[in-house]
């Protein structure tokens, strides 16, 4: 404790002449006169320190009084204790410190991380007990913050130095388990390749390491090794490699497995490790988790859950099952019969047995997390919902939002089940993939049939719920956003039960949900009046659900309709008068015209879509005017954009109108261009576009190369690049690879120009997404191998490379192997002899071979499945069949699969899965077989598209595109004209 007063009118005064003895004070000037004495309130204007020397008066009994050193120095039968002036040779700024805090009033000195080494410096060597309990107990509490913001890793860092150096063990105890608990956070911050190896060390082995998921410590072991390849500071004699030693804490069963194969790509031994470890729990799970259990071993499998925790991220983890959860709960002190019955029960994906969940909740054998607030099962295929919710009300009574994407297992049912059992919840995400059939196909025939395997179970976990009208829904107040995006299984009897979140739900999302009718969601709207964020996208909202909005619509912030037909002019006129305080509006593909545009006074927006409607620039351009706040605009495909010249003088007197006057005065993040943005000058865009991150150029618009070679400087920022039918060089695409840093996605949609090999040998390290659809004909084996090198991909499109041959399979298997989707269309030979080395790259959801080479077996689809965990979507042509067609899939139900894909050319006689007559010319696309799965049932669909589709677009376009141009485009892609 400091004492009150100062030294200068204490009764016993001496003079301490301090001379600084750090090694910074011993290479700097010479020895000075000895300085005239201060008080110890002096020392506080002192910064810096004006010499090496100082001299303090101070009370000799206070001194004594609170430090060792001092009482024998002062107090003892050395010579100086007798004496008015004592010399002492020690850091100065630490005694400097140390003397403030004994003798100036103690709510005005506090501790600091700017000043507490320097105290615990002087502490230690003026073994001032009271100063050593004070610093103690402010580090104690500083790391024991609930924000890891508040300590800065470098200090952290810094003060283990220090403890290492002098031996303070209440500094070597706190600082690993500060970083332990906050390991999530810290990850992020600049020097956290700066830790020391012990402290890392010591943080991994701590017991309570908290990280969001296994991939979250992974990632930041093997970043801290990249950047620290010199000999570690105190080697582990446990251990041949440190660095291995490591990578051994990590629990590789519990990575996904996109992540664990992409460390193959330099951590090839580990990654390859990881990656037959997963692949193998997912063969037989139970067997190793029963021996695992036989031998005490389960650590290794329990999901890392601390009383810090506050999300759990297993997204992606196909190897995950439910008794991984069940397991990774329970208290150490269970006997081995009951886990094994927990583990036996709970690995299957049927599990049906409500035993277990009795004893559990009854005699209360599951430890609590109540910070956890968000849980992500997402691409969990083998994980049992049912059970898995009533794990979420076992352990999780705080759990404020639950993530289940792209699993067609989590039916509908269990969304009802998961109201009833955890109506604490806030936010439930259950999308998947949205049909890949579209409206614009014709469809030929279509019929479905019940999964028997996931049929509605009447036990325990399906129990009915309450009535829907009851007033009032006290058990459902908390529910407010809910995204049952691609759930072609819900229908208007399903959503009319969701009302019953109706005195909660602010945000809802049925994208795609295409079973619901315009009454269904209109009936649906009448009930849930709260709702301020729809997102109706490609479904039947249409007139009647804009009728119900009249009360609603004062509060509408977000509101998407992209792709809704079913609404008329007049019903869209209506809207648009109603909406104006709404942020973000997606209006593409609708009826949305300038009349209708008109309407809309708003001058809140900050994302507006009018893509692939027939707006003007006289109707868009005062809705930009009004929101200054836009960041997003997105108008490709709206052709009336550009009127003709006559026309637009008439509105404004400007050869170009209002509209890209007021392009130029906004500040956009994501932009979509399409007719209207030929005659823009770039320089007067290169305000506005100064922050854009994501940039799509379609057909109407054509850059300039000057000005598609000046992007990089243009948008600095730009993340995310299309281009369709521009004209571009070699020169624009390397510029764009090696200056744009932040590039991740570059697509190029059939555009011209002399593209070259010389474009691959760009270093492009952030780029991730790769589309080159009919632009680099000349690709060869060669390339690709160089492609591999200067990129890390995790997502392949390449069509028209007729040059690659089956060896580019491999090239593209080992050179990333963490890809998750791959479409390769009309390129060459590559599956001429089979697809074995594609089938190697475990992490691949989605996969498109369509005229790659005749050398497809017929039992791709089961293979597919069987080899690839997390496969979504597979589209295959009957061309590269080489066994008269493909099997139809035998055992796809309770995985991942959403939607199989067979195309077929010219007309075939016989079966549907027959291959082309021998000697026929160019394949001609005449239909597709179309497999999709939902939670409850497959449905075989037989569409027409691409030569269909093509015409419509040939009929459209043909008054704007110069037939050259056109019909180069369907030369390039091999079709009939």
């Amino acid at each position: 404790m400091a004492f009150a007063g100062d030294g200068e009118d204490a009764g016993d005064p001496v003079v301490l002449e301090i001379t600084d003895t750090s090694s910074a004070a011993a290479s700097g000037a010479p020895s000075l006169p000895c300085p005239a004495p201060v008080c110890v309130s002096y020392l506080a204007r002192f910064d810096p320190l004006p010499s090496p020397t100082v001299a303090v008066r101070a009370d000799r009994h206070r001194l004594i009084e609170s430090s060792s050193y001092f009482r024998a120095l002062l107090g003892g039968s050395f010579s100086e204790s007798g004496r008015a002036y004592v010399q002492v040779g020690c850091n100065l700024e630490a005694a400097v410190q140390v003397l403030r805090y004994l003798f100036e009033p103690s709510e005005s000195f506090t501790i600091t991380p700017d000043n507490f080494l320097p105290l615990l410096e002087g502490a230690l060597f003026l073994a001032v007990e009271g100063l050593l309990v004070e610093c103690e107990r402010w580090f104690r509490t500083m790391c024991s913050q609930t924000s890891a913001t508040i300590v800065p890793l470098d200090f952290i860092i810094e003060v283990w130095y220090f403890a290492q150096e002098h031996g303070v063990t209440f500094v070597q105890d706190i600082c690993p388990e500060y970083l332990a608990q906050n390991l999530a956070h810290v990850i992020s911050r600049r020097s956290f390749n700066k830790i020391p190896y012990g402290l890392l060390c010591s943080t991994i082995e701590c017991p309570h390491l908290t990280v969001d998921s296994e991939k979250q410590l992974c990632e930041a072991i093997l970043y801290w090794v990249s950047e620290n390849t010199k000999p570690c500071e105190r080697p582990n004699p446990n251990s041949v490699d440190d660095h291995l030693f490591l990578l051994s804490k990590v629990k590789i069963c519990l990575l996904p497995l996109e992540f664990a194969t992409g460390t193959k790509r330099h951590w090839f031994d580990f990654g390859s490790n990881t990656v037959c470890t997963i692949l193998n729990l997912l063969k037989d799970s139970l067997k190793t988790l029963m021996d695992a259990i036989a031998d005490g071993n389960m650590e290794g499998y329990c999901i890392r859950i601390t009383e810090y925790s506050k999300n759990i991220v297993l997204s992606g983890c196909p190897q995950i099952t439910t008794a991984f959860l069940y397991i990774s709960v329970l208290p150490t002190y269970l006997d081995v019969s009951f886990k094994r019955r927990i583990v036996s029960s709970y690995t299957q994906v049927d599990h049906q047995s409500l035993i277990l969940y009795d004893e559990l909740e009854k005699s209360a054998k599951t430890l609590l997390f109540r910070n956890v607030h968000m849980v992500d099962l997402s691409k969990c295929p083998n994980v049992h919902f049912g059970a898995a919710i009533d794990w979420l009300k076992l352990a999780f009574p705080e759990l404020r939002i639950l993530k289940a994407l792209y699993c067609l297992s989590f039916q509908f049912d269990d969304l009802l089940y998961l109201l009833l059992r955890c109506p604490w919840i806030d936010e439930i995400d259950m999308a998947i993939d949205k049909s890949t059939i579209t409206p614009r196909q014709s469809v030929v025939s279509s019929s479905s049939e019940v999964l028997g395997k996931l049929k509605r179970n009447s036990r325990k976990y399906y129990i009915s719920c309450p009535s829907y009208d009851r007033q009032p829904n006290l058990v459902f107040l908390n529910i407010s956003r809910l995204t049952l995006e691609g759930r072609d299984d819900i229908d208007d009897v399903d959503l009319l039960k969701i009302s019953v979140l109706k005195n909660s739900l602010c945000y809802i999302n049925i994208r795609n949900c295409t079973l619901l009718t315009d009454d269904g969601i209109s009936n649906f709207l009448l009930k849930c009046t709260k709702i301020h964020s729809m997102i109706v996208s490609y479904t039947s909202f249409g007139n009647r659900s804009i009728q119900t909005l009249h009360d609603m619509t004062f509060n509408i912030q977000e509101l998407h309709l992209g792709g809704c037909k079913g609404i008329d002019a007049a019903a869209m006129s209506q809207l648009m008068g109603m909406i104006n305080n709404t942020t973000f509006l997606c209006l593409r593909e609708t009826s949305l015209t300038d009349d209708a545009l008109c309407k809309f006074f708003g001058s809140s927006l900050e994302y507006l879509d009018v893509s692939e409607t027939v707006v003007s620039m006289s109707s868009l351009a005062p809705v930009i005017r009004r929101n200054c706040n836009l960041n997003c605009l997105k108008t490709a495909g709206c052709r009336s954009l550009l009127f003709e010249r006559d026309k637009v003088e008439h509105i404004s007197g400007n050869k170009y109108g209002d509209f890209l006057q007021e392009i130029g005065s906004t500040c956009l993040e994501d932009v979509e261009m399409g007719w209207g943005f030929c005659p823009i000058q770039i320089e007067d865009l290169i305000p506005s576009f100064s922050k854009v991150r994501n940039m799509a150029v379609g057909l109407g618009t054509t850059l300039a190369e000057n000005v598609l070679h000046s992007l990089p400087v243009i948008c600095p920022f730009l993340e995310s690049l299309t281009l369709r039918f521009q004209v571009i060089s070699d020169r624009v695409v390397r510029n764009l690879l090696e200056s744009s840093v932040n590039l991740q996605v570059l697509c190029l949609h059939y555009c011209l120009g002399s593209l070259t090999s010389f474009i691959f040998q760009a270093k492009a390290p952030a780029l991730r997404i790769l589309c080159l659809q009919w632009v680099t004909p000349w690709i060869t084996n060669d390339d690709l191998t160089i492609l591999t090198k200067n990129c890390n991909l995790v997502e392949l499109s390449l069509s028209g490379c007729k040059l690659l041959d089956s060896s580019c399979q491999e090239i593209i298997a080992s050179g990333w192997p963490n890809l998750v989707l791959l479409h390769l269309e009309d390129c060459g030979q590559v599956t001429l002899g089979g697809v074995s080395s594609i089938l190697n790259c475990k992490a691949l959801e989605d996969v498109l071979l369509r005229h790659t080479g005749r050398g497809i077996r017929r039992s791709i689809v089961d293979d597919a499945i069987r080899e690839l965990p997390l496969l979504r979507k597979l589209a295959l042509d009957l061309c590269d069949a080489c066994e008269e067609g493909y099997d139809s899939p035998s055992n796809a139900e309770g995985k991942m699969m959403r939607s199989l894909r067979m195309s077929r050319c010219k007309t075939l006689r016989g079966s549907c899965l027959e291959l082309p007559s021998e000697g026929s010319s160019k394949p001609v696309h005449k239909d597709t077989v179309v497999l999709e799965w939902s939670s409850t049932r497959m449905t075989t669909t037989i569409v027409k598209e691409r030569v269909v589709i093509l015409f419509q677009k040939k009929r459209e376009c043909n008054k704007s595109i110069k037939p050259p141009l056109f019909y180069a485009w369907f030369e390039i892609a091999g079709y009939d004209v």
